[in-house]
This record gives C-alpha cells, structure tokens and sequence, in this order.
C-alpha cells in the first residue's frame, strides 16, 4: 500500500522516479589538480548522499551548466541554473552530476543542494568534481527536487 500512495502521489506532483540528465561538454578547461589540502576541504564541503525523496520535478528546469576549472579548493565544478517554473515553493532541490573519462567510464557522481526554492525563482548552483579535471572528458547533470 505504501508504494502506491508514492506512486500516486508522484503522480500528482508532476514527479517521475527517473532523473532525466542532459549532457555537457568539457572541451578545454585543463587545470591542475587539487593538492592535498585543498582536496581536503573540497571533500568536507561537498554532499556526498543522495536524497531517496527526491525525484524529478516538473516544476524544475535546468536553464544551464558548464564544466569550469576554479583556482584553490573549488578545482573541477560544474556551474548552472536550475529554475523554479512553478508557483509553489520546492522544498528540497538537487543537482546530480556524474563524471566520465575518455573511454566512457563513470569517475563519480557529485551533488549540490538547496532547500526551499520559491515558485518563480531560480538558483545558482555549484557542485564540486572531486577529480582531476584532466581525467574528466564528458559529464552529465540531472536536477531533482521534493515538492513542499
């Protein structure tokens, strides 16, 4: 019984169990990698659990992203919006990306969060690769969101 109350419940929220990523270009953002203290910090600061609540959201679109290649502690990351289009607040956002190689192998899926984004509204978010950004050839990003 529990499983069918989620069931349609996602279904009156506009929210599918499936996170939907789109893809995104590394090209040339070269950069060196972390030193040891900065790998450091970028570990404690980075979400490392998903949220089992979460699940595609139609209210949620994802506006943009790029892979960059900050100096200090930040290194590999990818930048990008996510928008709110409705009109009721969400209550738990999450950003998703998963990093690969050249030869298509998955170096690590790393995340960003926020909470309470209202309806109309968009956040910026960051999320911190927790690799060299020389091993990183392509990657992928999906948003989800738990609606309030």
């Amino acid at each position: 019984m529990g499983a069918g109350a989620t069931a349609a419940l996602a279904g009156c929220t506009g929210a599918s169990d499936d996170p939907t990523y789109e893809e995104g270009e590394v090209g040339t953002a070269g950069g060196d990698p972390r030193n040891a203290s900065e790998m450091s910090a970028a570990a404690a600061l980075a979400p490392s659990g998903t949220n089992g609540a979460a699940s595609s959201l139609d209210a949620l679109s994802l506006e943009g992203h790029e892979f960059v290649v900050q100096s200090g502690y930040k290194g590999a990351t990818v930048r990008g919006t996510v928008a709110n289009v409705s009109e009721r607040t969400v209550s738990y956002v999450e950003v998703r990306v998963r990093a690969y190689d050249a030869d298509g192998a998955m170096l690590g899926r790393y995340l960003a969060t926020a909470g309470d984004l209202a309806g109309g509204t968009e956040w910026g978010f960051e999320v911190l690769v927790l690799t060299s950004p020389a091993d990183v050839a392509t990657y992928d990003v999906a948003v989800l969101g738990v609606p309030e």
